[in-house]
C-alpha cells in the first residue's frame, strides 16, 4: 500500500475537499465557512466542516469527519471521531477520545492524552507530535516537527522523520536544527523507525522499537533523556 505524504498536493486536495463539504453540508452536520463549530457534550453529528474557525467536539460527543482549514480541533474526553484534518492548527485528543481514521495536520501539533486512541496515521509537516500513554494504529510522521512517544505509549506502525526539498531540490532540513525523537519508558513503537534528514533520536532502556534505518539511537535510563 503505498504511503500518505503531506506534500503540496496532499494540502491542496485537503483545502478543496473542506470547501466542498462546508458548501454542501450532511444533515445532521455542521457545516460553515467562516466560524467556529462547537459540538455539545454526548451530542451525536454528522460531518463537521468548516474554513476559518476551530473545531470542538465535547464530552462523549460523536461526529464523522472534522475538516477545517485554519483552526484547530479539539476532542475533549471520551469524544469520538471518524478523521480530523485541518491545514493551519493544532489537533488534540484528551483522555480517551478516538478517532477511528487518520490524523492529519500541516501547520501546528499534534497531541494525544492518556488512553486515546488513533486507528489510523498521524501525520503533520510543521509542528511537535506528542503521544503520551496513547495508541496509534497507524504510521507517526512529520517532515519539520519533533517527536515524543510515550511514557506508556503504543505505536503498532512505524515511524518516520521526512527529508524536506525546496522547489530547487536544495534540502531544507539539513539547515536546520535537527528534530528531536524521543521513545519513552513503556512504549513500543513495532514499525521501522525511517529518518531521511538528520535527528537527535533517543530511545528509553524500557522501550521497545522496530528498525532503525538513517539515525543511531541514543538509550538512556530514567523518566527523561538527557538536555
Amino acid at each position: 500500500m503505498a504511503r500518505q505524504h503531506l506534500g503540496a498536493a496532499a494540502l491542496a486536495a485537503l483545502v478543496l475537499s473542506i470547501g466542498g463539504a462546508a458548501r454542501a453540508g450532511d444533515g445532521d452536520g455542521i457545516s460553515s465557512v467562516m466560524g467556529s463549530i462547537s459540538v455539545s457534550a454526548g451530542e451525536h453529528r454528522g460531518d463537521l466542516a468548516t474554513v476559518n474557525g476551530s473545531i470542538r467536539i465535547g464530552e462523549g460527543a460523536a461526529v464523522g469527519r472534522a475538516h477545517t482549514v485554519n483552526g484547530s480541533v479539539t476532542l475533549e474526553p471520551r469524544a469520538t471521531a471518524t478523521e480530523v484534518k485541518t491545514v493551519n492548527g493544532s489537533v488534540h485528543l484528551d483522555d480517551g477520545a478516538q478517532v477511528s481514521g487518520a490524523v492529519h495536520t500541516v501547520n501546528g501539533s499534534l497531541s494525544l492524552a492518556r488512553d486515546a486512541n488513533v486507528t489510523g496515521a498521524l501525520a503533520n509537516v510543521n509542528g511537535a507530535i506528542h503521544v503520551n500513554a496513547a495508541h496509534v494504529g497507524g504510521d507517526v510522521e512529520t517532515f519539520n516537527g519533533g517527536i515524543e512517544i510515550g511514557p506508556n505509549a503504543h505505536v503498532d506502525g512505524g515511524l518516520t522523520v521526512r527529508r524536506n526539498h525546496s522547489d530547487h531540490g536544495d534540502d531544507i532540513g539539513s539547515r536546520n536544527t535537527p528534530p528531536r525523537v524521543v521513545i519513552g519508558p513503556g512504549s513500543v513503537v513495532k514499525g521501522p523507525l525511517r529518518f531521511e534528514r538528520p535527528v537527535e533520536l533517543y530511545v528509553s532502556d524500557r522501550a521497545t522499537i522496530g528498525p532503525v534505518e538513517g539515525a543511531t539511537p541514543v538509550r538512556f535510563t530514567g523518566d527523561h533523556p538527557p538536555g
